[in-house]
């Protein structure tokens, strides 16, 4: 369960970075309101699965499930560039928290 729990973490993460950009477009209440909905759950349960999974491995997970979502949303959502070398680098950010995975 502290897996999924960091995984939906991470997944709360890329929406906060939806809220973030959503607020920086147009700052009505429903973008503030998912921007602190979604940290707020990111942080919950990133609190939760630290206590079961070593701090080091689940602060990188987490931050690596954040990086490829907000960069996957910014490509396919906004328009940002999808050149191969962005994709080289994202697909190497989810080869290093599956190998933490692995040999946590």
């Amino acid at each position: 369960m502290p897996w999924m729990a960091l995984v939906l973490a991470g997944c709360c993460e890329v929406f906060g970075v939806i809220g973030l950009k959503q607020v920086s477009l147009r700052k009505g209440v429903p973008a503030f309101a998912l921007l602190i909905a979604a940290f707020a759950g990111s942080f919950s349960l990133l609190t939760y699965a630290m206590q079961h999974i070593p701090m080091g491995t689940a602060y990188a997970i987490w931050t690596g499930i954040g990086t490829v979502g907000g960069a996957l949303v910014g490509m396919f959502m906004y328009g940002e560039a999808k050149e191969a070398k962005r994709l080289l680098f994202i697909a190497m950010i989810l080869a290093a928290a599956v190998g933490l995975k692995l040999i946590s």
